[in-house]
């Protein structure tokens, strides 16, 4: 791996981490993460806004 490769798949892994703890707050508080934030996690903003509560 050339030293590119490795810093881009470093920042890639802070990229997704910080949408899956940005994601996550915002459910646990009740509120619709961003659309941004679940692209990044891979998933379709609206199908998460399909998903319903118990």
């Amino acid at each position: 791996m050339t030293n590119r490769r490795v810093f881009s798949a470093i920042g890639d892994f802070f990229t997704v981490f910080g949408s899956a703890v940005a994601a996550s707050q915002a459910v646990e508080a009740g509120r619709k993460p961003r659309a941004h934030d679940l692209r990044n996690l891979g998933m379709d903003p609206t199908a998460f806004n399909k998903i319903g509560r118990f």
